[in-house]
């Protein structure tokens, strides 16, 4: 299993840190295989059911030492059975740019199934 914070991730923080950009709140998941690689601009075969991706609320945490952790959580319902893989943080509601994503062991959802995801971002 693989989360990371993938190059055009990076580009998004210091685009922030500049003033421009957008915050990446935008949940999504996907259904295909694969390992996830700091080089990754997508999702693996990012699942559309019933929409691509959601608003989450995006917070910030402490882990180590105030305030260095951003957290985002969204929640996301499927439309039909599938097996969710991967999941990721975007800077737009559709296409935008990739900031994390995480690959993990298949989870079954029924039709109605939801998950909440929570992606953090310690800086260290």
């Amino acid at each position: 299993m693989a989360t990371l914070l993938v190059n055009t991730g990076k580009a998004v923080v210091t685009n922030r840190i500049n003033g421009a950009g957008t915050t990446p709140l935008y949940v999504a998941w996907g259904t295909g295989a694969g390992t996830t690689a700091a080089t990754d601009t997508t999702l693996f075969t990012e699942s559309s059911s019933p929409a691509s991706r959601t608003t989450g609320t995006a917070t910030q945490q402490t882990t180590s030492t105030t305030n260095d952790t951003f957290q985002v959580v969204g929640t996301l319902t499927s439309g039909t059975s599938q097996t969710i893989t991967n999941a990721g943080t975007f800077d737009a509601v559709t296409t935008g740019n990739l900031f994390v994503k995480g690959d993990f062991t298949g989870i079954a959802l029924n039709s109605g199934d939801s998950i909440q995801f929570t992606v953090k971002v310690q800086f260290s």
